[in-house]
């Protein structure tokens, strides 16, 4: 009897294993003329509604990298999406051409913006998200975009920012209370944000009208694309850090945690 217990509880095991996975889909959507391609996942087991993730991606667009930090959410329970800033088909493949998109969407915040709320939107109308608890993510280019939707006070619970850029354009900085949690994990040592916007973000964030709930954890001899696996160093001024890594997300999900309790 004991064995044939054991049998069938080990059976049911593999079973709720076998349907228990993470499902993603290849999601095209438009923003005015122009059509996008993110990536959605979500793990089936988890039933009902469940938070949901925006995630932004670095400066070469979305790819491998983004649908892996998806997938990471999605087996924490979340439903992420991947979106797209650039447009369908549009990946740079170097530094100069992604140094060109992200210039393009830099120095237009607006449209920034509103990239990101198209992104957003599909995100919310997903069958497995609890459209009023949402937040965003973002690495290097993405980190930028979602301090922006803090900005503009995006309808998200909370924005985290992995070594993304911190300057904002001007007449488009933060003017009133910033209702979402901000959690931005920089790298001291990252030659592409000089101290001196590290401390007009910081001013701007949590004084005036801002007046933001945010933590700003610096890395020391940190640099640029921490979270990056594939950073090896080739490129100085950009290096995965095993440590920053690990702890940034650590510090994302009580953020999360917080935000959704």
């Amino acid at each position: 009897m004991k064995t044939s217990a054991l049998l069938l509880a080990t059976l049911c095991a593999a079973a709720f294993a076998a349907r228990a996975e993470v499902k993603f889909e290849t999601i095209e959507y438009k923003h005015g003329d122009a059509t996008l391609e993110g990536y959605l996942a979500y793990d089936d087991a988890v039933k009902g509604k469940r938070p949901g993730i925006l995630v932004v991606h670095q400066w070469k667009g979305a790819g491998d990298y983004e649908k892996k930090r998806a997938e990471m959410l999605a087996k924490l329970g979340y439903t992420a999406f991947a979106c797209d800033i650039y447009g369908k088909g549009i990946r740079p493949s170097s530094p100069q051409e992604a140094g060109a998109q992200a210039g393009k969407y830099k120095s237009d915040r607006t449209l920034l913006r509103a990239r990101a709320q198209a992104g957003l939107d599909v995100l919310k109308k997903h069958a497995t998200v609890d459209a009023t608890r949402t937040a965003a993510i973002g690495y290097c280019f993405g980190g930028t975009t979602v301090l922006e939707m803090a900005r503009a006070n995006f309808d998200v619970r909370a924005v985290v920012s992995f070594h993304g850029g911190l300057s904002a354009q001007p007449g488009l900085e933060a003017k009133e209370k910033i209702k979402p949690l901000v959690l931005v994990c920089h790298g001291e040592a990252d030659p592409s944000i000089p101290p001196a916007e590290v401390a007009a973000f910081k001013k701007e964030f949590l004084e005036g009208n801002a007046k933001a709930t945010m933590r700003f954890i610096g890395y020391p001899g940190v640099v640029h694309s921490f979270t990056d696996w594939s950073a090896d160093g080739s490129r100085p001024s950009s290096k995965y850090d095993k440590h920053a890594d690990e702890d940034s997300w650590a510090n994302m999900k009580e953020v999360f945690a917080r935000a959704f309790k």
